[in-house]
Formats: structure tokens, C-alpha cells, sequence
């Protein structure tokens, strides 16, 4: 019998299934045994290393092994030049949509909190970090201290800095490289067979991750905020299906079923509060699914830094939720400052725990009509937006992945639809042949 013609395995074998599973299996732990729950912690964070262990050498390997292959050099900078002006449009969007959105809906009207009273000390260190994001200090920081240091830093920005140069300059060697490439391309196939194999322990992670959340901060702490918890996680749903959704047609493929496609990674993400636990695999399933190896190696890196829709959502939304609590009014031009700065502010922050509120504090500081002390008034609740933040941002860097590679005419639509229409792909990696020209 062939792969195609065999039965459904049963649902308990899935991942995201169990994934599913252990997500609920957390949330009632944190609920009925915080303490317990609060201990799991580890569980969560051991997995989330597991995976960003191999983020690097996953990207270096992807991006070198793509464009070596690569007939056409210059087509490297002219997907760059693509991918940032879908970035720089799209995220665009998503701030707009989510100041809109808070002045329509006013999640914060009515709570009148005095600004005197907000103890600023428990944002403090979110605010000095802030303080080191400048766009110089963040332009210098892509330049890694060696090329160890590129894999050592965890930055993902240092390891295509070095990658990409290092993958043109063996395309420019030519055949005299191609025993380099067999190595470099048999090391990818088990560092994604290592993916792999550490993706089988993501329900251990979702447990203690979702664990931890609900029996720290507790479900009831989201209740007095519920109605900003609750519109920004509509405002993002409305972004997906309203925006993103749109541009996933016009390039010929349905965002519901990239959506069901990924579904293990997205449980993933929303367990671990995330985006780049599931990075490596979304790479993956993004090249078998036909997408060509050199943009998916390109973009999707990229994009986990400079293609934050889900933060930018946040950002706006919040800013306002804030000004509306402390009943500081914010003109138009007060809120196109804002908007400017957002665009500014959320270029370079990772896709991680934190770093949306970091970037919030980071613009707060420089619109200083609204309070900075005024984050206290989320922070309660930032871990629950936190998890809508990453999957926004993960559904976001999939779509412009896709969306590039249409551009650019490389994407195997056909491929993609077989793999949309059935919902996954077998998880064999680094066995198809990525689009070299």
C-alpha cells in the first residue's frame, strides 16, 4: 500500500493533537496547583533551548546550502529588496489596524487610574532595556565578533550576516566547491532530522510552559483586563483573515489552510509563548510545501525581526489602552508620532517572551505625552497577549515567505495546494530539491 493510499493515523499519534492536549493538561495543573504548576516551569524553558539550539546552524545551513546553488547571484538582493517592502507595508498595516481599532473600541475608557499612583518599579528593567535599542547599536550588533561568535550570540541577523556572503562566495567557487555543499547539504538533512526528533517532546514543553502561565499569573488576573485581552486578540484575528488573508489569495492560496497546514507549529508557539520554538520546522514545512530553499532561508529569518505583525498590533493597542487608563487624550498628531516611532521601535526585536513589551516601553519613552509607568497597568496580563503576539508573527513570516516566492516566481504552486489540501506533509526533511535558479 502507498503513503498516499494508507489510513489516517489515529489522532492521539499526531503531534498537534498531543500538543493540544497537553496545552489544556497545563492550564487545569496552574488552575487546580499553582504551585505545581508554577514548578513545571523548567519543562517549558528546556524545550524552547532544545530548539533555539539548532536555530543557527538550521539558518546558516538553509541559506548557504540555497544560494551555493544559486545561478543567479543577483537574485539575492533582489529578494531582500522584495521582502522589506513587504515588511515595511504589511506591518505598516498592522499598526494602523490596531490604533484604529483602540480608538473605536476604547479598552481603556473609564478606568481612570491616576497617573501618581502607578508604581513604575515593576517596569523598570523592561524600560532599560529599552533605552539600548537604537537603531546605530542595532545595526552594529548584526556584525558578529567572529564567525563563532555569529553562532555563539544567538542572533539570528549575525548568522545570516555570515551566511549569505559565505553562500555567495561558494556559488562563485563554482564545481571546485561542490565537496564543501555535499557536506554542508548532508549536515542539513540530520540537523532537520535532529528538528525532528526534538519536536516529539513538544508536548513536555507545552505542559510546563502553559503550566507555568496559568498557575503564576493565574486566569483570574486577565479578567479585569479582559476587554483589552479580548480586543487584541480580535484585532489580530481581523488582521489575519482581514489582511493577510487578501494577500494569501491574490498569490493563489487560502490563509485557512496555510493555517490548518501549520497547525503543530502554531500549538507549538501557543504553548510556549514563542514564535521561534517553532522556527526551524516552519522552514521546513515552508520548502516541502514549494517554496524554494534559498527565499525560504532568506525571508523567514529575516522576517523574525523585522516582520513583527502581531507586535506592531500590540504596540499601538496598548499605547492607547494606556493613554485611555490614565485619561491622557492623544491628538492626531500625537498618534501619527506614535505610529512613526512603531515602525522605528519594532525593527529588530526577536520573536520571544518580552520583547513586545520591551518594545512597547522603548516607545512610550520617546512619546512621552503617554506615561511609561502606565505598562504596570498590563503587565499582569502581557504573558496571555504575549502567546497572539507570536502567532500572529508566525502566521505573518509564513505569509511573506509565500508571498516572495510567488514574486518572485519560484514557488511551486502546485506543490503548495497538494500540500495545503491535505493539511501536512510527511516530516522527511531536507529530501526535496529546492529551486536553484
Amino acid at each position: 500500500m502507498s503513503a498516499a493510499e494508507s489510513p489516517p493515523r489515529p489522532i492521539w499519534t499526531q503531534l498537534y493533537a498531543q500538543v493540544l492536549a497537553a496545552i489544556v493538561a497545563g492550564a487545569l495543573i496552574g488552575w487546580l496547583w499553582p504551585a505545581t504548576g508554577v514548578a513545571l516551569k523548567p519543562l517549558g524553558d528546556a524545550f524552547v533551548k532544545l530548539v533555539k539550539m539548532l536555530i543557527a546552524p538550521v539558518i546558516f545551513l538553509t541559506v548557504t546550502t540555497g544560494l551555493a546553488g544559486m545561478r543567479d547571484l543577483g537574485k539575492v538582493g533582489r529578494v531582500a529588496a522584495k521582502a522589506f517592502a513587504y515588511f515595511l507595508v504589511v506591518s505598516g498595516f498592522a499598526l494602523v489596524v490596531g490604533l484604529v481599532v483602540a480608538n473605536v473600541a476604547q479598552p481603556g475608557a473609564g478606568m481612570r487610574v491616576d497617573p501618581a499612583s502607578l508604581q513604575a518599579g515593576a517596569v523598570q528593567g523592561y524600560v532599560a532595556k529599552s533605552h539600548e535599542m537604537t537603531v546605530t547599536g542595532f545595526l552594529m550588533d548584526v556584525i558578529p565578533e567572529s564567525v563563532a561568535g555569529a553562532f555563539v550570540s544567538g542572533n539570528v541577523l549575525q548568522v545570516l550576516f555570515f551566511a549569505v556572503p559565505f553562500g555567495v562566495a561558494l556559488a562563485a567557487i563554482g564545481e571546485r566547491a561542490r565537496p564543501v555543499l555535499t557536506v554542508l547539504e548532508s549536515a542539513a538533512e540530520a540537523f532537520f532530522k535532529l528538528v525532528a526528533i526534538f519536536m516529539r517532546l513538544a508536548p513536555l514543553g507545552a505542559l510546563g510552559a502553559f503550566a507555568f502561565t496559568v498557575g503564576k499569573y493565574g486566569i483570574g488576573s486577565t479578567l479585569s483586563l479582559a476587554k483589552l485581552v479580548g480586543t487584541f486578540y480580535l484585532t489580530s484575528l481581523v488582521f489575519v483573515l482581514g489582511v493577510l488573508g487578501p494577500i494569501a489569495a491574490l498569490c493563489g492560496f487560502s490563509i485557512l489552510k496555510l493555517i490548518r497546514y501549520l497547525k503543530e507549529e502554531l500549538l507549538l508557539v501557543l504553548g510556549t509563548s514563542s514564535s521561534e520554538a517553532a522556527l526551524p520546522s516552519l522552514m521546513d514545512k515552508l520548502a516541502r510545501a514549494g517554496a524554494p530553499k534559498p527565499v525560504v532561508g532568506l525571508v523567514t529569518p529575516i522576517g523574525y525581526s523585522f516582520n513583527l505583525d502581531g507586535t506592531n498590533i500590540y504596540m499601538t493597542l496598548a499605547a492607547l489602552f494606556i493613554a485611555q487608563a490614565v485619561g491622557v487624550p492623544l491628538s492626531l498628531p500625537d498618534q501619527l508620532l506614535l505610529l512613526a516611532v512603531g515602525m522605528l521601535t519594532s525593527k529588530g526585536a526577536a520573536g520571544v517572551t518580552g520583547a513586545g513589551f520591551i518594545t512597547l516601553a522603548a516607545t512610550l519613552s520617546v512619546v512621552s505625552s503617554v506615561p511609561v509607568a502606565g505598562m504596570v497597568l498590563i503587565l499582569g496580563v502581557d504573558r496571555f497577549m504575549s502567546e497572539c503576539r507570536a502567532l500572529t508573527n508566525f502566521i505573518g513570516n509564513a505569509v511573506a515567505t509565500l508571498v516572495v516566492s510567488r514574486w518572485e516566481g519560484t514557488l511551486d504552486r502546485d506543490r503548495l495546494q497538494r500540500a495545503l489540501a491535505a493539511g501536512s506533509t510527511p516530516r522527511v526533511a531536507a529530501t526535496v530539491e529546492a529551486d536553484a535558479d
